[in-house]
């Protein structure tokens, strides 16, 4: 399980567009939005994508740098890129599925065609949304055993704003052994 304040498994994928990402190396002014999407055959991860690829400059302004990832190949990330109009938001794809289980990732079976008459991988992952201080810290989690009901970009926009003006700290960082400080 990973915890707030905890340093994030290591992160390693290749872009469409930005060459290798590696986590450890991305020295954002503030954070690296990292967003976990199920893959192409996903219609709900294609309008989640959307916005935030729409959201990208705004999340720029406040520090914070992002990137999609999921474990679809190449040509598969790029069919999804295409599908949400990727310009500024990078996409990352070939995340395996061992990396997925470290990042606390739920692994769901094929049910085999979409809705959208895509079919699914025979493994992958399920959504999670993270942000990750330069220091390689993890600051925000939200990991889903569901396609459904994800976290609100423009609500995290907003929320930046006043961890930025608060200096709002990680929270959710104790674990049930140790006593609360």
């Amino acid at each position: 399980m990973l915890i707030p304040r905890q340093q994030a498994p290591d992160l390693s994928v290749d872009t469409l567009a930005a060459g290798r990402f590696r986590l450890i190396d991305e020295k954002p002014e503030r954070m690296t939005l990292v967003c976990f999407y199920r893959g192409l055959h996903c219609p709900i991860c294609a309008s989640y994508l959307k916005e935030l690829e729409r959201l990208t400059p705004a999340f720029a302004e406040r520090g914070v740098a992002t990137i999609a990832i999921s474990s679809d190949d190449e040509a598969r990330a790029r069919a999804m890129a295409d599908k949400i109009g990727a310009a500024k938001l990078r996409i990352g794809h070939g995340l395996s599925l061992a990396d997925a289980r470290k990042w606390g990732l739920y692994i769901s079976a094929s049910r085999g065609k979409t809705s959208i008459g895509i079919d699914e991988p025979g493994l992958f992952s399920e959504p999670g949304l993270f942000l990750v201080r330069p220091d390689n810290t993890v600051y925000y989690l939200s990991v889903q055993s569901m396609p459904f009901v994800r976290p609100n970009f423009a609500e995290m926009v907003q929320a930046l704003d006043f961890v930025i003006k608060n200096d709002y700290p990680a929270r959710g960082e104790q674990l049930l052994e140790q006593p609360a400080a």
